[in-house]
């Protein structure tokens, strides 16, 4: 299965931000989609980086609540991780284990088109182990 299978399913629907929105935004942003990550992108739909509750936690620890006026690029994580629509799922699993990212945008000629979450790749794993299991009942029942 592809990643492309995941997004007919599930929408390219993304949440995005702007890096020069102040965190403070985006945190309501994430809280009013109730969503733990934005992808950061410019005016032609390009990812700049992605942004999670986690980074906007860390900025206000270290620089208290003034940190909530910082620009959204001062505090995203840059180098993105992307995947593509005829991707692999299992090569999509593979890249999150591996940087520890629990979002993969998906990207079509440098633009972003959907975004893969953990829960979309366990989700789908979950369903290929049904499967599997199912197949293997049915084979032992006519054995």
């Amino acid at each position: 299965m592809t990643v492309a299978r995941i997004l007919a399913a599930k929408g390219k629907d993304v949440v995005t931000t702007q890096p020069h929105r102040t965190l403070a935004e985006a945190a309501a942003l994430l809280t009013a989609r109730n969503i733990g990550a934005a992808v950061v992108t410019d005016a032609q739909g390009r990812v700049l980086g992605m942004l999670s509750e986690r980074d906007i936690l860390h900025a206000v620890g270290k620089g208290g609540a003034a940190a909530l006026d910082n620009a959204v690029s001062k505090h995203m994580t840059a180098l993105v991780v992307t995947t593509q629509e005829g991707e692999c799922v299992d090569r999509a699993m593979e890249k999150m284990t591996v940087r520890r990212c629990r979002h993969l945008p998906v990207v079509v000629d440098e633009r972003l088109v959907g975004i893969v979450s953990i829960g979309d790749v366990v989700k789908y794993r979950l369903e290929q182990l049904e499967h599997e299991h199912q197949a293997l009942r049915e084979y032992i029942a006519t054995a």
